[in-house]
């Protein structure tokens, strides 16, 4: 009989449609709800996504799955409560909405030295507290997210557990020094790390049940990709590295991406037409696609990995800033022209009450930080071996690394937040660097908008301790005069804008929900607690 292997992961959801993905043993058909899909294979793996369409919007149903007609989902044993499919309200829904958001997830291995080191996945936490209200709520749609939002970091695929090591010396030599040693290798090894990750019993169910938005960030490939041109022609000269690449795309692609977009898109999407298509494996053709994407890597048009989704009139932009980066010392950019044109396009096209740019790194970071990151910029485009060091030793990476891109989003979200139908708010929603915080943006005229940047990072993983005083030190207005000070000698611009911390820094493991309500929005912040549970460590008003 052929098995569910992960999944059922409840993707893009619509207000008449809902999408789901799953991954089997072997080649089927899946079936959710009497709509059904065959499966396509990469790798030997078998995957399928299965739209269900012709739903009543803002309406809340069990569901299960079957394969071949045998009942696989839910699993017997588990405890946990039915799998929900929730739709959509329409468009002009301006009831509450909550997005639970977060980053950097390691994942549970059997190392009890690791285990302790990493603590309680606040993840985990939040899918367990969620399943007891689920469980005693009359109606279930009371209680569920609309959306959860992945904002990088769902594997580590050069930071591997010791299972994933063992694994890993049973099936090819980890000392070859043609290989990528203890990283992954190829496609076969990046399912098992999704597998790894995506297996526990909290969070499958949580992914069954709440739909999930995601976006990769540098671990998904291996840390600090992309964050130079010396970055890439470093990697270039490694033997492993084409087939590294190819397969992180390419698993991303099937694993992520496909679900993140709506049905028209993906409909609309060569290559998969191709893919469901062909007879056999499609890994070659996933593989070309990957190349094509990551050769792409530094021109004006590329592919574009970001997408859009509306719920209600809240809008989320899910932003690339890793794969859409233009690395040429004349010309650093975050994100192409292309791909920031169609944010800009979305950002501004009709009225919304709330709108939410999830971006894996932050835009805004502490004041001190970003002019470091300004000047290292400055001096490693000015041919300075140092600032290249220091760049990628230290992760100067983020939006003020790449200072054009930078001011470009600062004037696009003044603008939005000007306009005549200015948005109540506009946050962006970030991770990647274990900590997390609140801060708000002013400029020098005042927006109809207000304006955020909140971050959470990470749901499960650590931070060295000395950290906590270098970013509670960045917010250190002493500090960050003096650098500012450096920053306008050094000939960089003054920064457009001005923002403060209005809440944390806090570090630990923790989850981020933003509840949004008509035009008034509020924030919490909730890091796991000694005992398993989440605490809440911040409640804030937006409006």
């Amino acid at each position: 009989m052929t098995s569910l292997e992960l999944g059922p992961v409840l993707r893009h959801v619509g207000t008449t449609t809902a999408t789901i993905w799953v991954e089997t043993s072997a080649r089927c058909v899946v079936e959710v709800l009497g709509t059904s899909a065959p499966t396509f294979e990469v790798c030997g793996q078998h995957y399928a996504l299965v739209v269900v369409e012709g739903l009543e919007p803002a309406s809340c149903l069990p569901y299960e799955v079957r394969l071949d007609g045998e009942l696989v989902w839910p699993l017997e044993g588990t405890g946990t409560p039915p799998s929900y499919l929730r739709t959509r309200a329409e468009a002009d829904h301006t009831g509450r909405l909550r997005f639970v958001y977060g980053s950097c997830r390691y994942p549970p291995t059997d190392d009890p030295e690791l285990e302790a080191s990493l603590g309680i996945d606040a993840l985990d936490a939040f899918a367990t507290r969620l399943m007891d209200e689920v469980a005693a709520a009359d109606d279930a749609a009371s209680v569920l997210p609309d959306a959860l939002c992945l904002l990088g970091d769902q594997v580590y695929a050069d930071e591997i557990t010791p299972r994933t090591e063992r694994w890993i010396r049973e099936n090819r030599d980890p000392d070859d020094p043609d290989g990528p040693g203890l990283e992954i290798a190829d496609f076969g090894e990046y399912s098992h790390l999704y597998s790894e990750s995506w297996s526990d019993r909290e969070l499958r169910w949580l992914l069954s049940t709440v739909p999930t938005a995601m976006i990769f960030d540098d671990h998904d490939i291996r840390d600090d990709w992309n964050t130079s041109q010396a970055w890439r022609d470093e990697m270039a000269g490694k033997p492993w590295w084409p087939q590294r690449i190819r397969a992180g795309l390419a698993s991303y692609w099937v694993y992520q991406h496909l679900g993140n977009l709506d049905p028209a898109t993906r409909d609309a999407d060569p290559l998969y037409r191709k893919v469901l298509e062909a007879d056999g494996d499609v890994y070659d053709l996933l593989a070309d696609f990957a190349a094509r994407a990551d050769a792409e890597v530094g021109q004006p048009t590329g592919v574009r990995w970001s997408y859009r989704w509306d719920l209600g009139r809240t809008r989320l932009l899910m932003v690339d800033t890793r794969c859409a980066r233009v690395l040429n010392a004349q010309d650093r950019l975050m994100i192409n022209d292309h791909s920031f044109a169609w944010i800009e396009e979305s950002a501004s096209d009709g009225e919304v009450d709330h709108l939410l740019i999830g971006s894996s790194i932050p835009w805004l970071m502490p004041p001190a930080v970003s002019h470091v990151q300004s000047l290292d910029e400055w001096a490693a485009a000015r041919g300075s071996k140092l600032a290249e060091t220091v760049r990628q030793a230290v992760d100067l990476e983020h939006w003020p690394a790449f200072r054009a891109s930078f001011d470009r989003l600062a004037d696009l979200i003044r603008g939005v937040a000007s306009g005549p139908a200015a948005p109540a708010t506009i946050s962006v929603l970030s991770g990647d660097v274990h900590h997390s915080y609140a801060a708000e943006a002013r400029w020098s005229s005042p927006t109809r908008s207000r304006v955020y940047q909140l971050t959470c990072s990470p749901v499960r993983n650590g931070v060295p301790w000395f950290m906590e005083y270098v970013f509670a030190l960045g917010w250190w207005r002493g500090l960050t005069g003096a650098l500012s000070r450096v920053s306008r000698a050094a000939g960089i611009g003054e920064l457009p804008l001005d923002w403060t911390t209005i809440g944390g820094p806090w570090f630990g493991n923790a989850v981020s929900t933003l509840e949004t309500s008509g035009r008034d929005a509020r924030l919490r912040v909730e890091r796991s607690g000694a005992r398993g549970g989440l605490e809440a460590v911040a409640e804030l008003p937006l409006t």
